[in-house]
């Protein structure tokens, strides 16, 4: 008798928990944002602002290298205050650089601030209809595959193709309302 109230309890809560088991999806947020031409245009007015600022970066480069070596070959002939000040000339440029490299590049630098300013409308957008997606198939969780953290996949629980169709039909919806 003991041993049937625990083979019922157990069986029990394995029905329950089979009954209440979640459906999963898996969706690519890469895939998607590539066939955004929204996305696309940001993207290419973002790389169009990176290479600027790159090719600042090698002519203050290219400036320095002239200053240094030109500093280097004179600093025999130089003396007292004019050597000093070729110096700290050359030295300044240097800080300039690093202090620009920092400023636009590094961790906090614009490039990352412009890049989750382009991200960011895009993940609402597409938050949003997964959001819609998820309620319309009973999905309680969904995964996305672009962190390379899903094996393997079987198509039946890719819902990225649903989530594009749902950010599409938003899309097509507000162009037939302005025209």
């Amino acid at each position: 008798m003991k041993n049937f109230k625990t083979l019922f309890t157990a069986a029990a809560i394995l029905l329950f928990s089979f009954s209440n088991a979640q459906k999963v999806g898996i969706i690519d947020t890469q895939y998607i944002l590539d066939k955004m031409p929204e996305y696309k245009e940001a993207e290419a007015r973002l790389n169009s602002q990176i290479d600027t600022w790159e090719q600042d970066l090698q002519r203050l480069q290219s400036e320095y290298e002239q200053k240094r070596s030109a500093f280097e070959n004179e600093r025999v002939l130089l003396i007292g205050d004019q050597l000093k000040l070729r110096e700290k000339e050359v030295l300044d440029l240097e800080k300039n650089i690093k202090t620009t490299t920092s400023l636009r590049f590094g961790k906090t630098g614009e490039i990352n601030q412009l890049r989750a300013n382009l991200v960011e409308p895009f993940e609402d957008q597409i938050w949003t209809a997964v959001k819609t997606m998820s309620e319309k198939n009973g999905l309680g969780i969904v995964l996305d595959k672009t962190d390379n953290n899903v094996i393997f996949l079987q198509k039946r629980y890719d819902y990225t193709d649903k989530v594009l169709d749902v950010l599409l039909k938003g899309t097509g919806d507000k162009k037939e309302k302005k025209k």
